[in-house]
């Protein structure tokens, strides 16, 4: 069995653009992301799934110096890009983050990852289906046979561009949920959409140490600096 974590991204993010490789504590947003997908617990291989183009091959060359397998696909089907990189992966399992949570934690999506594994039955496991975790702690694990029925199911617009909504609703799928601790943790950002969350992630990448601290250690700083949260607050979404 072979468990694949794919990382979509790209040079057009229409509200921060070329966000994946702006510079974040002395490297790129792209590389904490894939140096800390490479640490999830029962994960054999790293790809980034990237889009085809000249545009995005500066993506696929940092990609490829950070480890990680580089597979290009579609632009805006990204539900196509994910099937076809996973096939690719010969994937049985495969683990879904974006690359715009620098702070995405191994730890915690190991824990996804487990739970899927350990229930055969399952096809989908996901810790936001309520918003008790920080954002951009968000992760998905599924199975490979669900994805190919998503890919091959799902027509809408929306469900080829966010890659999981078909997953997510489909009465057929049997999913699990890693519920987290506290509703009010899910009005942090630790995402990079704006510009004032790469100035909250520059300021509180300031303070960790090296290494790859698990959330429940961010999270302290982040109350010991209260400034630090105020810098994207008005970015919060859920």
């Amino acid at each position: 069995m072979t468990r694949a974590v794919i990382v979509q991204a790209r040079m057009t993010s229409t509200r921060l653009p070329g966000k994946v490789l702006m510079e974040l504590g002395g490297t790129t947003v792209l590389d904490h992301v894939l140096t800390r997908c490479a640490a999830i617990p029962g994960i054999d291989k790293v790809c980034c799934a990237i889009p085809e183009g000249r545009l995005h091959d500066a993506v696929a060359v940092e990609a490829e110096r950070c480890g990680a397998i580089a597979i290009r696909g579609s632009e805006f089907d990204v539900l196509d890009r994910y099937y076809h990189a996973a096939k690719a992966l010969n994937a049985d399992i495969v683990m879904r983050v974006t690359s715009d949570c620098p702070l995405v934690d191994p730890g915690l999506c190991g824990e996804v990852l487990a739970m899927l594994r350990a229930d055969d039955s399952a096809g989908y496991a996901a810790n936001n289906f309520s918003h008790c975790y920080p954002h951009g702690l968000d992760c998905e694990a599924f199975r490979f046979d669900a994805l190919a029925r998503a890919w091959k199911e799902a027509t809408g617009e929306y469900d080829r561009e966010h890659v999981t909504p078909w997953l997510r609703r489909a009465p057929s799928i049997h999913r699990l949920s890693l519920d987290g601790p506290d509703p009010e943790l899910g009005k942090l950002r630790w995402t990079l959409d704006f510009p004032e969350d790469l100035e909250f992630c520059r300021a509180l990448f300031a303070h960790l140490g090296p290494g790859i601290p698990p959330w429940s250690e961010t999270l302290k700083i982040c109350r010991a600096h209260p400034e630090l949260e105020s810098l994207n607050a008005m970015r919060r979404q859920r």
